[in-house]
C-alpha cells in the first residue's frame, strides 16, 4: 500500500527487506482509518519510516492515521513545510498544532504593568511588537502547511502581581492576537500545563482557560485540552469536557503517569474517546507522548494502543 519510490534509490536489498517487513506490519493494520482522528509528530515513526518528515506522513498514513501535529513547524525552513503541505493535501490528510513562538507568550503574563506589582502604566509597544512578529509569521507558516491551529502557552505566574492584573494582562494581549488572527482563520489554541511537570505555570486548568476564552470572546483564542495534564491537575476529565465544549478546539493525550501512548497508565481512554466520539467531535486528537518501548517494536506498540483504544462501540 505504501509508496516506495521515494525510498528505491541508493538502498541495498537488504535495507530493502527491512522495509518491507515494516511495510508488512504497516499494511496488517490494514490501512483502515480510525473512528477519532488521532494526530502523531514526527518524533514516533523515525525507526519505521526514517527521518525524512515526508517518507513519515506516508508512513503513518498507511498506518491509518489521517493527520499529523508538529510543534516546531514555525522554526523548519518554509520549503519545507511547504513539501509538507502539499503531501498533507495530496494524501487529504490534516495538519494539527504547531507552537505559535517558543516562549513568546510569557511576555503576556508580566509585561503589562511596572515592577511595582501593580497594574501601572503598561508598556505596551515592546509586548506588541513581539506578539505581532510572531503572530505575522505563525500566519506565514499557516498558510504554507494548510494549518487551522497553533498552540500558546501563557508563561509563568508572577508571585509579585495580582492574579486579577494578570488575568487582564493576559485577556488584553490575547485580544490583540485574535485581531490579526481572525482575518486568516487561525486559532490561537491555550494549553494549560500541570504544576508538577511545570511548576510556577500561570495556566493550569481548564476552567481557568474557559474563563479567559470567555473574556477574549474570539473564535481565535480556544483551549486545547492536554487530557495528559489535567488528570494530573484536576482529574474528572470527562465532566471538564463537557463543561468547556463550547470553547475547545483541540484535544492532546498522554497517560499518566510517564506521559506514554494510552493504555500504559491509569486513564480509560477507550471511555475518554467513546465520550468524545458520542458528542460528535471531529476534530484532532493529538499524540503529545512519548512512547513505551525502544525501537521499531515500540513504534508497532503505538499503532496497537490505538487500534486498541480506538475499539469502542461507536453507538
Amino acid at each position: 500500500m505504501m509508496n516506495r519510490r521515494s525510498f528505491a534509490a541508493g538502498i541495498t536489498a537488504a535495507a530493502g527487506t527491512a522495509f518491507l517487513t515494516e511495510r508488512s506490519f504497516a499494511n496488517q493494520q490494514d490501512g483502515s482509518t480510525f473512528k477519532l482522528n488521532y494526530a502523531p509528530a514526527f518524533r514516533h515513526f523515525g525507526n519505521s519510516a526514517g527521518k525524512d518528515p515526508i517518507d513519515q506522513i506516508k508512513f503513518i498514513h498507511d498506518s491509518g492515521f489521517r493527520a499529523i501535529e508538529d510543534n516546531p513547524m514555525m522554526s523548519r525552513p518554509a520549503e519545507l513545510q511547504r513539501k509538507i503541505g502539499d503531501q498533507l493535501v495530496k494524501l487529504d490528510m490534516t495538519m494539527g498544532v504547531f507552537v505559535l513562538g517558543f516562549g513568546m507568550m510569557s511576555y503576556m503574563m508580566t509585561s503589562n504593568h511596572t515592577g511595582d506589582g501593580m497594574r501601572g502604566k503598561p508598556d505596551v509597544k515592546a509586548v506588541r511588537a513581539e506578539l505581532k512578529k510572531a503572530c505575522l509569521q505563525g500566519i506565514e507558516t499557516a498558510k504554507r502547511v494548510n494549518a487551522k491551529w497553533c498552540t500558546v502557552v501563557l508563561g509563568a505566574h508572577n508571585p509579585h502581581l495580582n492574579d486579577s492584573y494578570q488575568f487582564a494582562n493576559v485577556v488584553d494581549n490575547l485580544k490583540f492576537c485574535s485581531e490579526l488572527l481572525e482575518p486568516h482563520g487561525l486559532v490561537m489554541v491555550m494549553e494549560p500545563l500541570n504544576h508538577v511537570n511545570h511548576p510556577g505555570v500561570y495556566l493550569r486548568t481548564v476552567p481557568q482557560a474557559y474563563a479567559i476564552c470567555k473574556a477574549v470572546g474570539s473564535p481565535s483564542c480556544k483551549i486545547l485540552n492536554d487530557l495528559y495534564h489535567q488528570q494530573i491537575e484536576i482529574g474528572n476529565l470527562i465532566k471538564n469536557i463537557d463543561d468547556a465544549w463550547d470553547e475547545t478546539a483541540y484535544f492532546q493525550v498522554g497517560d499518566v503517569p510517564g506521559r506514554k501512548e494510552p493504555t500504559t497508565g491509569e486513564i480509560n481512554y477507550e471511555n475518554v474517546f467513546k465520550h468524545l466520539y458520542q458528542k460528535g467531535y471531529q476534530g484532532i486528537v493529538g499524540m503529545e507522548h512519548g512512547i513505551s518501548l525502544p525501537g521499531i517494536e515500540g513504534e508497532k506498540r503505538l499503532i496497537q494502543a490505538y487500534r486498541e483504544v480506538d475499539s469502542f462501540d461507536a453507538e
